[in-house]
């Protein structure tokens, strides 16, 4: 039941529904039960991380322990902020309600380097002081989590651990450990230097970055036992990983409002720029029988009418065609749409258009990178402008009449010719949909082009790039807009300011904790949504603490530069990333796993080779 306190703010905020918890598929437990508590935060608004398959599968991975209990928290909007700071309610759990700087575990998923001062807002709404060295007691305990994990230096004094890597095994590891300091009743420095014993885990404050005079970092210090490179963990057999049957339903709209099935891990294509793509290496499927028992699950216990096979590239899943027929036949009795949100031009077929379009058609989308083959090969895109057009040309002749294209500007070695090639290859696919004679009378076409902004992201072969300048941003974004001629293409682009700080904080050291606390204290909060960014109280707390942007987002990194990040491993190794950095500066491709080793060095992760050799790809 909500508290009276609760309950009567409710109906003075825009929507109620993020704050009042109760929804179908919640847990809850008899707190005399429960010895150790979690609170799984989400450091962005309820639609958002509602919508994240990580945060459902470790909710329900702690809470199906006996006596533990995970609860969702998420970032309050502004409206229920200021309403939480006047009547003096701290932050609380959306299934108990309790304030959860009583709970013993809070753990933070980091997806965004955007978020970190909303992390810092979260902190503060809990009556906790935000860096770990102020919280003197062990619990609660601050983790984090998450993509931003792997370069985790420009927050480090605000956690007191990160797990690297895949939770679904560390988490419970680290909870053990936890249980065993509560029944010791261990301190905060024996429960740390204990913890930074589980492979995984990565204690900050048990490390010391020393610099150069020029800024760049000497070298990072272990001390007190801890491994001087802590590795990333991962689950070697996805297929026998815990994945839950059931899903909190919300009762408010929320982005991806669906039911979703992890179909692998990984991916074997090595696009240059993908941080992604490399982080969660090796590539690893699910066995189609076994994603079949999980949609049927969750449908059946959500009363979803959409299912998503998500990944970060499913039609790489050697088995797909078997899993949708697999599928289909259920998913069509009962009206349930399958979405595909992953898919590529090299290997999409008119067989699987026709699978994922007989509940419901809707648009596609693919995203070429960029414009020219040149650009392509120089970032490993390994798609050619054929694949492109054919695939369009698949889905136009099997009744779509929408295609959105994503693709980046500032990528290293781009020209203002790649940038009109863009424009050119959205004119090709328009010019393609009105060339066929089989397309639907009537009816036009749009394409819808989107820009995003490169920024250079650690754990990839661009980690050495500069980030473009604003000003080049800007010009390529205007140049953009006076190219398009055809009210057939629509052209979208990100802001260039938040990609600079995107830039700054991805590829920055410990020096920027001070440079995050004082753009939480001078008012930043939610700032991955453009109403609540500013660049300009960004730009001022780097001055105030003396460091310059430019030397974190637009300076080339020697490749013998001791990074932030490299005491971190990601199952990598760098002698990989300087030989794949150098081949783009050459337009020299590599071939995607399956093809041939690339020798990056995640199969040691797995104990042995990624794949077994199959002719049948060669």
């Amino acid at each position: 039941m909500i508290p009276a306190k609760i309950d009567r703010q409710l109906l003075r905020v825009q929507k109620p529904a993020r704050y009042a918890g109760g929804e179908m598929g919640s847990v809850m437990k008899n707190k005399e039960e429960v010895d150790l508590r979690f609170a799984f935060c989400f450091p962005d608004l309820y639609e958002v991380g509602m919508s994240h398959l990580g945060m459902k599968i470790l909710y329900s991975l702690i809470n199906d322990q006996p006596g533990m209990w995970c609860e969702r928290v998420f970032a309050p909007d502004t409206d229920f902020e200021a309403i939480l700071r006047r009547e003096g309610i701290p932050l609380y759990g959306l299934e108990s309600f309790d304030p959860i700087r009583e709970f013993d575990v809070i753990g933070f998923t980091l997806q965004y380097e955007m978020c970190y001062t909303t992390v810092l807002n979260m902190l503060d709404l809990a009556g906790l002081p935000v860096r770990s060295a102020d919280r003197e007691d062990l619990w609660p305990l601050v983790i984090g989590g998450g993509p931003c994990a792997c370069n985790p230096e420009p927050i480090a004094d605000f956690f007191d651990l990160f797990q690297l890597g895949e939770g679904e095994e560390l988490m419970l590891e680290m909870l053990a450990l936890c249980r065993r300091a509560k029944e010791e009743g261990m301190t905060k420095p024996q429960f740390l230097r204990l913890a930074a014993q589980i492979p995984g885990i990565y204690v900050p404050s048990l490390y010391d970055p020393k610099y150069n005079s020029d800024g760049t970092i000497q070298e990072v210090v272990p001390k007190e036992g801890a491994p001087a490179r802590v590795q990333k963990r991962i689950v070697k057999d996805i297929s026998k990983m815990f994945f839950p049957d059931d899903f909190v339903v919300p009762f408010t709209e929320i982005v991806h409002d669906r039911a979703m099935v992890e179909v692998l891990r990984g991916c074997l294509r090595g696009c240059r720029f993908c941080q992604a793509g490399y982080i969660y290496r090796p590539f690893r499927e699910k066995d189609p029988a076994v994603l079949d028992t999980q949609a049927r699950a969750l449908c059946g216990a959500t009363g979803y009418e959409e299912v998503s096979l998500t990944s970060l590239s499913t039609s790489d899943h050697s088995r797909l065609e078997g899993l949708m027929e697999r599928l289909l036949p259920w998913t069509t009795e009962k009206k349930v749409n399958i979405a595909l949100p992953s898919l590529r031009v090299d290997n999409f077929s008119p067989r699987l258009l026709e699978m994922i379009q007989k509940v419901r058609r809707s648009g596609l989308t693919f995203a070429p990178e960029a414009g020219s083959q040149r650009l392509r090969d120089a970032i490993n895109k390994n798609v050619t402008e054929e694949e492109v057009l054919a695939t369009a040309r698949t889905a136009f002749e099997g009744g779509c009449t929408s295609m959105k294209l994503y693709f980046m500007m500032g990528l290293p070695t781009e020209t203002m010719e790649d940038m009109d090639a863009i424009i050119t290859l959205a004119q090709k696919v328009v010019d393609l949909y009105y060339s066929l004679p089989g397309k639907p009378k009537g009816r036009g076409v749009q394409v819808t082009i989107s820009v995003a902004c490169f920024v250079p992201k650690p754990h990839t072969p661009f980690q050495f790039e500069p980030q473009d300048t604003l000003e080049a941003f800007r010009a390529k974004q205007r140049h953009l807009l006076e190219t398009v001629t055809s009210k057939k293409i629509r052209v979208n682009y990100h802001d260039a300011s938040t990609s600079r700080i995107e830039a700054i904080l991805a590829r920055g050291d410990r020096r920027l904790s001070q440079v995050v606390e004082t753009v939480w204290r001078e008012g930043g909060n939610l700032e991955g949504w453009d109403e609540h960014f500013s660049v300009e109280r960004w730009n001022a707390a780097m001055e105030k603490a003396g460091l310059w942007g430019d030397f974190y987002a637009c300076r080339r990194r020697p490749y013998d530069e001791v990074l932030p990040w490299d005491h971190l491993d990601y199952g990598l190794t760098k002698e990989f990333f300087v030989r794949e950095n150098k081949k783009a500066w050459e337009s020299q491709t590599t071939e995607n796993c399956r093809r041939r080793c690339s020798g990056c060095g995640a199969n040691y992760l797995l104990g042995g080779a990624c794949f077994e050799a199959d002719a049948s790809v060669l």
